[in-house]
């Protein structure tokens, strides 16, 4: 695998040195002109976000592919309040709105932000235990580069949309005309408005990485937490599919967790 930098595209922006989560690059002088510069090639494990986030499109990461599939014209299919970042990304960011609309901390917000900017393919808030649900499962199964679904900020009392998603992905839906949630403890797991193929689809497709813990309630509110969280799902992924590759294996157990 090659790091390549186009030096007379790259402006010595430091993009790159911000977004890499292995410190692959710095900038250096080069003929009176800062660039970015490959220093650390081996660490590299093709998260992209590099080539992602270069606002010259200078980056490149070349001899290294896994297969990543391009997102219909229509995705996302739902709207809501998210942000859009590397569609090739392995990783979804769902951020629990515990206040109203229009109370959203500024740290909220921020954290949505500093998820797309460390590479997730979606990053937004979930606010209830049904409609919410409904429209993260679309997008997602809308994206089958997606693996992994990291939950943050902190439980919302009211709704306990975390608690829901979480038993989602764990038992599926019950037979019944609502599609409630089996196991949730919400007060109104229902997913009428979604098939159950797009739920079964949605629970075979993601793991959940929850960052959200009752012991520890800074832990899903922090920064820092959540860009580690997106950068280890995208190291396991590609650690992963290396793994298959070099064994010839068609299926693995997925990995789940409930802390990074």
């Amino acid at each position: 695998m090659t790091v390549k930098i186009d030096v007379e595209r790259c402006t010595g922006c430091g993009t790159c040195v911000d977004v890499c989560p292995e410190k692959v690059f710095e900038i250096r002088e080069r003929e009176g002109k800062k660039v970015s510069k490959v220093v650390a090639e081996n660490r590299c494990f093709a998260c992209r976000a590099c080539e992602v986030r270069c606002p010259e499109r200078a980056i490149e990461i070349a001899g290294f592919e896994i297969l990543k599939v391009d997102p219909p014209p229509e995705y996302p299919p739902e709207e809501g309040r998210f942000l859009r970042g590397n569609d090739y990304s392995p990783v979804a960011v769902v951020a629990v709105l515990d206040t109203y609309d229009f109370k959203i901390p500024p740290e909220l917000v921020r954290l949505v932000e500093v998820a797309v900017e460390s590479g997730a393919a979606l990053a937004g808030t979930l606010q209830t235990e049904n409609i919410g649900i409904e429209k993260i499962v679309a997008n997602v199964v809308a994206n089958p580069n997606i693996r992994y679904v990291v939950l943050c900020w902190r439980e919302s009392q009211g709704h306990l949309p975390a608690n829901a998603i979480i038993n989602l992905v764990k038992n599926g839906v019950a037979e019944d005309k609502r599609r409630t949630i089996i196991g949730a403890e919400a007060p109104t797991p229902y997913l009428p408005n979604i098939s159950v193929e797009a739920i079964e689809r949605f629970r075979k497709q993601v793991a959940i990485v929850n960052l959200i813990s009752e012991d520890d309630p800074k832990m899903g509110m922090d920064p820092k937490n959540v860009k580690k969280g997106v950068w280890s799902c995208a190291r396991l992924y590609t650690n992963a599919k290396l793994w298959k590759l070099e064994r010839g294996f068609e299926s693995m157990t997925r990995f789940k967790s409930k802390h990074i």
